[in-house]
């Protein structure tokens, strides 16, 4: 055991780990995207709550539990990044992939389970809908494109790097 190793007993293997890097990073994309969900449309703009079918209090329940399991996520998320980068396992194409991915993915299911199927609020009310829906899932699909491009090109680097 070395003594410059600050967690005795756990490995350092430098050896990236791509698809543990992509699925830490679309956790955190996921979370920082609910956050500006929640944040910006909740909290800001008054446009909507997580769940808009009952009373304003359960409203605002449901908004403070989206807002805790969006916290608790981003912090587990972290935690996990940072061990990745602590044991220099961190494959930073497959991170960005995943954070974009992790975006991506949440805004398209919220903006079609929970606005469409579920119907558990819309993006505003008092207004046609429409332009909003188009804005609010064409912005998730791009997100998931442009995560879906990292990917990719951070599967083609990894295979024309040496072992």
């Amino acid at each position: 055991m070395s003594t410059s190793d600050p967690w005795p007993g756990t490995a350092t293997s430098g050896r990236p780990e791509p698809r543990r890097s992509l699925l830490v990073c679309a956790v955190v994309g996921a979370a920082v995207m609910a956050a500006v969900d929640e944040i910006v449309f909740h909290q800001l703009l008054h446009w909507h709550h997580f769940y808009d079918r009952s009373t304003s209090g359960v409203a605002l329940l449901s908004d403070g539990l989206l807002h805790t399991a969006e916290l608790l996520a981003l912090v587990a998320g972290l935690f996990l990044f940072a061990d990745l980068r602590r044991r220099r396992a961190l494959a930073p194409g497959h991170a960005w992939s995943g954070v974009f991915l992790g975006a991506g993915a949440f805004q398209v299911f919220d903006g079609i389970v929970d606005h469409k199927v579920l119907r558990v609020h819309q993006v505003r009310y008092g207004v046609d809908v429409t332009p909003y829906d188009w804005a609010w899932n064409t912005a998730g699909l791009l997100l998931l494109l442009a995560g879906s491009v990292l990917w990719v090109r951070a599967r083609a680097a990894g295979a024309r790097r040496p072992s």
